[in-house]
């Protein structure tokens, strides 16, 4: 029977590749999954006060429809948290969402039409391009430069009178990039000089390594921006599906958006009200875990940068935010990228995402998640120096 055309441009590289790495489990041999970034299931596991506040909510018998906007309590601590980062922001800004998926979602069917153009970061996290795709729009990739900063004049020469919105992913999933409030600032003027929604994904706000974190409200003024942010990442709810959309109040040009928007969340009913509850512990209770997580995840990004370099036919940049690197592959023996993260499962067990799944700039290159502690990353740096160092001998 026949299914909607548009289902087929949908994609997920990180999750896709999976398909390959059970036929591989099948045959009983060891996997290292450096392809999820989930790091409530390696050693960062989700806070005692967060886990107890859900329970204390399941048991206290919370367990009903929230409002479809989400529960006030929540909506004043996001509030309380992006007005720190600089965002303009009132309750009635802020509509909680099952993860910031369904927060993308709502906004690419909210200003998406067939035709219309997002401009976004190449490389880019796939579910922004597949939203727009689904909703008939396409995406267009805008490069950065060597030094990670957005590339001004590519982003003007492809900006047409269809672009509908600009993407920003800071931290960026998957280089690590940061921009700072400099790159900001010039990527808000462009948007705003061409009459477009400015879509700011913040979910790795506090997983920053090298230098401060600038949110985009702090150099938004009057700007279009639509914000996203969620509670997987930081706050290590990954499972329990908890984010946000935020609009920048002091920006008239969202009234349209911030009075349609509502009803796509009336639709969907409710976000989870349990989680909701924990969320607020989250946002409220103890923060000390952050630096733990921030100090622990550093160590094990400089032993793999690190070792990545050593190899002869690898390059890797430091990444200054989340937890993945996005190694370039230097030597031209495979067919492709792909082609490339495909052997090197077959041959070692390592499974990592290949860059061309993050768009058209992101060929050449694999994403490794860094996650896993320091002798799984010891064994699986190992693996892989052993895999390129006899690859044209294999090949």
């Amino acid at each position: 029977m026949k299914v909607s055309d548009r289902i087929s441009n949908v994609e997920y590289a990180i999750r896709d590749i999976t398909v390959h790495a059970r036929q591989y489990e099948k045959s009983g041999r060891k996997i290292i999954y450096l392809n999820i970034g989930d790091p409530v299931k390696y050693d960062f596991p989700t806070p005692d006060h967060i886990k107890k506040a859900l329970v204390h909510a399941v048991l206290g018998n919370f367990n009903y429809y929230a409002d479809s906007e989400g529960i006030l309590e929540l909506r004043q601590a996001i509030v309380k948290k992006e007005s720190q980062k600089g965002l303009s922001i009132i309750v009635d800004d802020v509509l909680v969402t099952n993860g910031i998926s369904e927060g993308l979602d709502m906004v690419a069917a909210s200003i998406v039409e067939p035709n219309s153009e997002v401009l976004m970061p190449g490389p880019y996290y796939p579910p922004y391009a597949s939203y727009v795709k689904f909703y008939g729009g396409k995406p267009i990739e805008f490069k950065l430069t060597e030094d990670g900063e957005p590339d001004l004049d590519d982003i003007k020469s492809k900006i047409t009178p269809q672009a509908r919105a600009l993407c920003i992913i800071n931290p960026n999933n998957p280089t690590g990039e940061v921009f700072n409030s400099k790159n900001l600032k010039q990527l808000i003027d462009i948007a705003a000089e061409h009459d477009m929604y400015i879509i700011c994904d913040e979910i790795y706000d506090k997983l920053i390594f090298d230098q401060e974190f600038t949110g985009i409200g702090k150099v938004s003024k009057d700007a279009p921006v639509i914000l996203l942010n969620g509670f997987s990442k930081v706050y290590l709810m990954t499972g329990w599906r908890c984010g946000y959309i935020c609009m920048n109040s002091d920006c008239q040009k969202l009234e349209n958006i911030r009075n349609n928007i509502p009803k796509l969340a009336r639709v969907r009913i409710a976000a989870n009200l349990p989680v909701q509850k924990a969320a607020i512990a989250a946002l409220e209770g103890p923060q000390d875990y952050i630096a733990e997580t921030v100090s622990k995840l550093k160590k094990r990004r400089d032993l793999v940068v690190k070792r990545l370099n050593e190899i002869d036919g690898i390059s890797c940049k430091l990444p200054n935010g989340a937890f993945y690197t996005f190694p370039k592959i230097l030597r031209s023996i495979w067919k492709d990228d792909k082609d490339f993260v495909l052997d090197l499962l077959n041959k070692t067990g390592i499974l990592t995402v290949h860059g061309s799944g993050f768009g058209e700039y992101g060929k050449g290159h694999f994403r490794i998640v860094y996650l896993p502690n320091e002798q799984v990353l010891g064994e699986a740096m190992d693996k892989l120096t052993h895999f390129i160092n006899n690859s044209e001998n294999q090949n």
